[in-house]
């Protein structure tokens, strides 16, 4: 006869209604129960001093060690006897595992490509900084703890012309950007907070409602589905945790009502979802901790589109009191108890095959290899920060893009990887044809064609496409390419043999992934695409068009690897690359832009872009040196010169050996002579600075990183900041 031990934190059962239950049900199906706790153990000689339900009363007895445990105890009050758990877990089966907290669900559901595309995006806020990227690129969100219990401690936050909305519960208030700072600060200083877009789950009368969907194993090891049944939240109210004054109805009469003749095929899908998932989290909890779980309770929300969203997972949820499904439940875990200790044999055996087939399932990853005359550093950020969602990537850090780093990438890539995301650069012939000797991508992004270091190409940007093009030539032939259809130079790329698929990205021309209606927000850019049929708005944290196109690139890589639209929009909210687009807001409201990390022709005028569209004051430009132009450096020189001017900047200053060049254009274009500047010396130029910035201005410091233009953003900073 099985012996079935429930483990309890608190020493008295009758203060544990439910203990009264389980023990009349194991009765019924032929087993013995005791209720223990974990002082109550003695492991010398494997005896516990519990409690046995006698006649309706709880009697004291001496028993010997469970065939199997039900752990019903609250985790944190069990932490403080965690190695006596430990010990007894390694002698005795276990039929409940947590599974973590909403956090730890959600990175393990981003494992599989099959549920992670009904995760909410969500983010650990840990400074005000992420919370505002994500309300930027959201709009409407929610921000909640992230060991938050019954609907408590939730907040909904709606950006609004004039500041933003809060509701908690039913309290509304607007807060201005200062206030909102300052409340967020004050949450996450004391405990952990999560934030995640609002999904619109309603009624047709409008009220806010979600799906709990109760799932068990049974006496034969297998899932079922104990109960679905719909919360609604009260008219007005945006959460329908009944904790919270929501309440439950059926699931028939509630999909009849708002599907119509909908609902049964809803029912089917809202059944196959809930078994499919638990399956899933258990082969991840088999794979990863060598456990079965036996019981999860899953919360789901439908939006508009009628696609289901997990709002969040439990991993031992509480019965709905409306429906007396008490016993349905301890039936369940009774019989899969009995099951549990007469089957552990078997149960090893699946968790190795579940460990083997996981290994299998690895195969081909996605390699990724980025390269072109601007962009590689910020769009392999974008697109590692995309598939990081979801996966384990090898990201090569940022600028470490020469053969020799390659060679170091290699040996560190293990098969923990999901995909592997690299920056190929090159300043000379046969350079790309190394690295993908040393690594091969299958798939590959060619970012633009320029004029960095054209100089080493005879001053000829098809030498430069040539060169480029050993990426198309050394990739996996039946691979992915990406190109910039608005680039006239990548014309120029030697695509006419590859034999896989191309797939071309833009702003201004047609293409298979283009971004509209672009324009500049809050430190950063706003755009549109379409993604899959369907418009998408999307916000990327860093200034500029031209770093629209990088994250059109990683937009395009992640769809087709069948990242859904929310994982691409939480992704675009970046780990942005140190001294690119990078914002001091100073005091007297000066305003340094950081652009120090390279400097080409193509790249100074974007920069410049930059600050004309932002600047509220007046605009200064600080550039230095253009290297490896060759031949072409007076032409370009001339250009940015030209340029300066025709975008009515108020000050020019120019560093470094024959910058002058470009001052001379300026000037010759039309700006004042007395507002341009050269010098061949740094602290002349910061003696300028230190006379001539006013309050209100915008400055931008843009020049190759060999030129140390990195130094006069730092004494700006030290003499402006706040």
């Amino acid at each position: 006869m099985t012996l079935i031990g429930m483990l309890h934190h608190r020493k008295d059962p009758t203060t544990v209604i439910k203990s009264y239950a389980y023990a009349a049900v194991a009765k019924a199906e032929g087993a013995k129960f005791v209720y223990f706790t974990p002082k109550s153990v003695n492991f010398v000689n494997k005896t516990i001093k519990g409690k046995i339900l006698e006649n309706g009363k709880w009697i004291d007895k001496l028993m010997p060690f469970p065939d199997v445990i039900y752990n019903a105890g609250s985790p944190e009050k069990l932490a403080v006897s965690k190695e006596i758990i430990n010990k007894l877990k390694e002698m005795i089966p276990f039929t409940t595992h947590s599974i973590g907290n909403k956090w730890n669900v959600n990175e393990r559901l981003k494992e599989a490509k099959d549920f992670a595309q009904y995760l909410i995006p969500t983010e650990i806020v840990k400074n005000t900084d992420i919370f505002f990227k994500f309300i930027n690129a959201f709009e409407n969100i929610v921000f909640k703890p992230i060991d938050g219990r019954k609907g408590q401690g939730i907040l909904f936050i709606t950006k609004k012309e004039d500041g933003f909305e809060l509701k908690s519960g039913a309290q509304v208030e607007l807060l201005s950007k200062i206030q909102l700072n300052n409340f967020v600060q004050a949450k996450i200083s004391k405990e952990v907070f999560i934030v995640q877009p609002y999904i619109n789950s309603r009624t047709k009368t409008g009220q806010v409602f979600d799906f709990r969907l109760h799932v068990q194993k049974n006496g034969e090891g297998k899932w079922v589905i104990t109960t679905i049944y719909p919360r609604i939240a009260p008219m007005g109210s945006i959460i329908a945790n009944i904790n919270n004054g929501g309440y439950t109805n059926y699931l028939d009469p509630f999909l009849k009502q708002e599907y119509n003749d909908e609902a049964f095929n809803i029912r089917r899908t809202l059944e196959h979802f809930s078994l499919a998932l638990a399956n899933h989290l258990d082969e991840l909890q088999m794979v990863q901790y060598g456990e079965v779980i036996d019981e999860i309770g899953v919360d789901i929300g439908f939006d508009q589109n009628q696609k289901i969203w997990i709002y969040e997972v439990n991993w031992r949820p509480g019965c709905p009191p409306a429906f007396y499904l008490e016993l349905d439940v301890v039936i369940n875990t009774i019989q899969y108890a009995i099951y549990l200790a007469q089957n552990q044999q078997e149960i090893r055996n699946k968790i190795q095959r579940a460990k083997r087939n996981s290994i299998k399932a690895k195969g081909n990853i996605p390699i990724i290899a980025i390269t072109g005359s601007a962009g590689k550093t910020t769009t392999k950020a974008f697109v590692a920060s995309i598939l990081s969602k979801r996966w384990n990537v090898f990201e090569s850090k940022d600028y470490w893009n020469t053969t020799e780093h390659t060679k170091k990438h290699a040996a560190e890539i293990n098969p923990s990887h999901d995909a592997v995301v690299l920056e190929y650069g090159m300043a000379y012939k046969g350079v790309i044809t190394e690295h993908c000797s040393i690594i091969q991508p299958n798939i590959s992004i060619v970012t633009n064609i320029g004029l960095a270091h054209v100089g080493n190409f005879a001053n000829d940007v098809k030498g430069i496409a040539h060169a480029k093009s050993e990426l198309i030539h050394g990739m996996e032939q039946d691979g992915i390419l990406i190109v910039n259809n608005d680039d006239d130079n990548s014309r120029y790329l030697e695509t006419e043999n590859f034999q896989g698929t191309i797939i071309t990205t833009g702003i201004y021309t047609d293409a298979d992934y283009r971004a509209y209606n672009v324009e500049y927000a809050d430190e950063g850019m706003n755009f549109k695409m379409k993604l899959r049929g369907k418009e998408i708005k999307l916000f990327i944290p860093i200034l500029g068009e031209h770093h629209v196109y990088n994250a059109v690139n990683a937009v395009a890589i992640a769809d087709y690897l069948g990242f859904s639209p929310m994982e691409i929009k939480l992704g675009l909210i970046f780990r942005k690359p140190p001294r690119r687009m990078t914002i001091y807001n100073c005091r007297d409201q000066i305003t340094v832009i950081d652009d120090t990390v390279h400097s080409h022709p193509q790249a100074v005028k974007a920069a410049l872009d930059v600050i004309t569209n932002i600047a509220k004051g007046r605009k200064v430009a600080i550039l230095g040196q253009m290297r490896e132009l060759g031949d072409l450096r007076e032409e370009e020189y001339r250009k940015v010169g030209e340029y300066v001017a025709q975008l009515g900047f108020d000050m020019l200053i120019t560093y470094g050996f024959r910058t002058d060049e470009i001052g001379k254009h300026a000037i010759k274009s039309g700006m004042k002579p007395t507002d341009v500047h050269h010098f061949l010396d740094r602290e002349q130029l910061h003696d300028l600075l230190q006379k001539t910035v006013q309050a209100g201005d915008t400055i931008l410091v843009k020049g190759a990183s060999k030129t140390n233009m990195f130094d006069t953003v730092k004494f700006l900073d030290q003499t402006y900041g706040e």
